[in-house]
């Protein structure tokens, strides 16, 4: 396991503040690795690194993507945080079961917005969505808080000596960028041939077609073999 295979990413945060106080958080637990999606304020700015006092390094090797899309390229594992239960046929877990967790894949941490936190189109990119127990009457967190606490928590576990069940050495899980491939591959086919008939059903069958993709465990193997047919079905028409 290892702490580089760690990504905090924060997606169009509102505040600076904020995003200087989750750089020292992710130092705090000897995290390195910061994204920042469409950020509201500029990105780096003079208050952001005020804010996070002796983490200007996490700030200045941040990176800043435009696009969740985007910044998921190189990710195995996404965890969506949210304070609400989405009826989505998506993974919910809670902060113990980070320990099933498989730290040696590349895994990323995904954040919304102060204001609104993650829109359901924004979750269907994760492999699960995780929420923090809070009191049931008062959920908010603030962001940074947030941060801190799943950052203290997967930091304690990459510390002991927990063991994962192991699949073969010769079984490649498929990256977060095949899989966004594939089922950017199978909706292009679908629009084609108008399959999105309704343009107010569009977004949500969008999101239920990448729930779908994205929270399987596939291997690199199943991702091209699907692709495959995928380009394959678009050709004979």
């Amino acid at each position: 396991m290892s702490i580089n295979n760690i990504v905090f990413i924060l997606h169009k945060p509102q505040l600076s503040e904020n995003i200087g106080a989750c750089a020292r958080g992710i130092k705090n637990f000897n995290f390195h690795k910061l994204f920042v999606v469409d950020p509201k304020p500029i990105f780096p700015n003079d208050k952001i690194l005020a804010t996070s006092v002796g983490a200007k390094n996490i700030v200045n090797k941040a990176k800043y993507f435009e696009s969740i899309e985007k910044s998921l390229k190189n990710i195995d594992i996404v965890i969506a945080t949210s304070a609400r239960f989405r009826n989505k046929n998506i993974k919910h877990i809670q902060l113990e079961d980070l320990k099933k967790i498989n730290y040696n894949k590349k895994v990323a941490f995904l954040f919304g917005s102060e204001a609104s936190g993650l829109s359901n189109n924004e979750i269907s990119y994760a492999n699960y969505t995780l929420q923090i127990p809070t009191n049931p009457d008062f959920k908010s967190l603030n962001l940074s808080h947030s941060l801190i606490i799943i950052a203290q928590y997967v930091s304690s576990i990459i510390n002991s000596n927990v063991s994962f069940f192991k699949k073969s050495n010769k079984v490649k899980s498929a990256s977060k960028n095949e899989i966004v491939a594939m089922a950017n591959l199978c909706i292009s086919n679908l629009e084609e041939i108008g399959f999105f008939k309704s343009k107010e059903k569009k977004p949500v069958m969008l999101e239920n077609l990448r729930n779908i993709f994205y929270s399987m465990e596939l291997s690199s193997k199943e991702t091209r073999i699907l692709s495959s047919v995928f380009a394959s079905l678009g050709k004979k028409r």
